[in-house]
């Protein structure tokens, strides 16, 4: 509550004003990060230029209160040490509650992480993987954290070899209690850098070079393993980025936009059944469903295909039909499927424009990605109404408000690149609908009064019996609050 001299203001804040935000200190640079549940731990790609003395390491705390910088005894580099400031590059394990740093694995020289993931992997005899296509139910199951890795050699145009690396993290006794450290399971050298990973029903899918390689896990017997190849796909420039669900695979290629393979587990063979034609250079890629698929290139475009399963003739099916474009104005580095916030069901049956209302209700933030700027969006699904609606209500308000400049924000969110030039389609600005409940009260009139003239048009054009509500300033107002509570 706020009390001033002329008024007394009561409210709730809103959930995403609730996250903490805490900085952690690395004294290195974090390249790519997973989280496994299980163990309680992160784990992360790291690197360092410098010396490999420098006074950060094992014993370097992330509590900036515990020593002053006065405190910090001074780095001393000897003569060799100019002579090797290079790259030191790790696997680290992190504790998820309070971010110590649990054990770290040194990579060799040369070698950078590239990808990680924690996954569950099956590990059968060698017999069982020779008879068996699929892991069978007598395979056991256990999670681990796997990293791709590149060797980075001056003279080489393209890397020629990677290694991709499968950890454990194993409880061990100590003097002062149980410790978790990363136990190295399984290692396989790679001809070309390991760009890419991904699960894939208890088997491991890894992106290297222009290749896609399937791995299983294979016990030898004697408490070793080793990653045994089983087939693979060809005709890719490079894989950057790869999902995968059930037998489906998509790919997220340096230039050749996104492909869909499918794992075949009668043949053993991994074949391409789609693909987009349009030349994208790929920066993130993931699967909205199994028929819409969400990509991201180097002209801070956004953009979605589907997946063309009606289509009667071999040519339409494999094409990957491009339904949405928009100009999002940030470069997307990643895509994941979750919330900020936890999902409450606040939907409750109401009638005539109370249903469109409710309806928004059950609409939740469904993916979210990451930008080089630092920038977290949110990209929530809609139905064909809800989708109308907001699209009437985006066009009014361009109509109200008026671009910085006099830039035309249907002109600023037109897909664009070095190719091609098109009107935005299939997505809505979150922001700009947002920016309805900070309008004044003749503009929100305003608003919704073009939004019900434009309606009525398309209605008398269109002759429907069935009428469509009208919609009102309230009713907006609540439709935008619901909208502004995805994150």
């Amino acid at each position: 509550a706020l009390a001033s001299e002329d008024d007394l203001t009561i409210g709730t804040i809103n959930e995403i004003q609730k996250l903490h935000i805490r900085t952690i200190r690395l004294h290195e640079q974090p390249r790519r990060i997973c989280h496994q549940l299980s163990t309680r731990t992160f784990g992360l790609c790291t690197t360092r230029a410098g010396p490999s003395n420098l006074p950060y390491g094992e014993n370097s705390t992330n509590d900036e209160t515990s020593m002053s910088t006065s405190e910090v005894p001074p780095f001393q580099p000897s003569t060799d040490d100019f002579l090797r400031m290079m790259e030191h590059n790790y696997v680290k394990l992190l504790d998820d509650q309070s971010f110590d740093e649990l054990d770290r694995f040194e990579l060799d020289e040369f070698e950078t992480g590239f990808a990680i993931l924690s996954c569950h992997l099956s590990h059968g005899d060698n017999k069982q993987t020779a008879e068996a296509g699929n892991a069978t139910n007598n395979d056991t199951k256990e999670e681990y954290i796997v990293v791709g890795t590149v060797y980075a050699i001056d003279d080489e145009l393209e890397p020629t070899k990677g290694r991709i690396l499968v950890f454990s993290v194993v409880e061990t006794d100590s003097g002062n209690g149980k410790e978790r450290k990363l136990t190295l399971r399984a290692e396989r050298q790679t001809r070309g850098g390991t760009y890419c990973l991904s699960a894939f029903n208890g088997k491991l899918l890894a992106g290297i070079n222009s290749k896609v390689r399937l791995f299983s896990f294979v016990s030898k017997g004697t408490g070793s393993f080793e990653l045994q190849s089983e087939c693979g796909h060809h005709g890719h420039i490079m894989i950057l980025y790869m999902q995968s669900r059930g037998d489906f695979i998509i790919i997220g290629d340096l230039m050749k936009s996104i492909s869909l393979l499918m794992y075949n587990s009668l043949e053993g063979t991994i074949q391409e059944i789609a693909r987009d034609y349009n030349a994208n250079w790929m920066t993130a890629i993931e699967l909205c469903n199994d028929e819409i698929y969400v990509g991201a290139e180097n002209r801070y475009n956004l953009f979605t295909v589907q997946k063309n399963s009606d289509a009667t003739t071999d040519e339409a099916r494999h094409m990957l039909n491009v339904v949405g474009e928009y100009h999002l104005g940030e470069f997307v580095n990643a895509f994941r499927h979750g919330s900020l916030v936890m999902k409450t069901d606040t939907s409750s049956p109401s009638p005539a424009v109370d249903d469109i209302v409710s309806s928004f209700q059950s609409v939740h933030g469904c993916m979210l990605f990451g930008t080089v700027n630092g920038v977290l969006g949110a990209i929530a699904d809609l139905d064909k109404a809800q989708y109308k609606l907001l699209l009437g209500v985006q066009s009014a308000l361009n109509g109200v408000i008026k671009g910085i400049g006099g830039l035309e924000h249907s002109k600023w969110r037109e897909f664009h690149n070095d190719r091609k030039v098109c009107p935005a389609k299939g997505f809505i600005d979150g922001d700009l609908i947002e920016s309805f409940l900070d309008l004044k009260r003749e503009d929100m009139n305003r608003v919704v009064e073009l939004y019900n003239d434009e309606l009525s048009k398309s209605k008398d054009e269109i002759q429907e019996d069935a009428p469509k509500p009208l919609l009102t300033v309230e009713n907006l107002v609540k439709i935008v609050e619901e909208l502004s509570r995805i994150k």
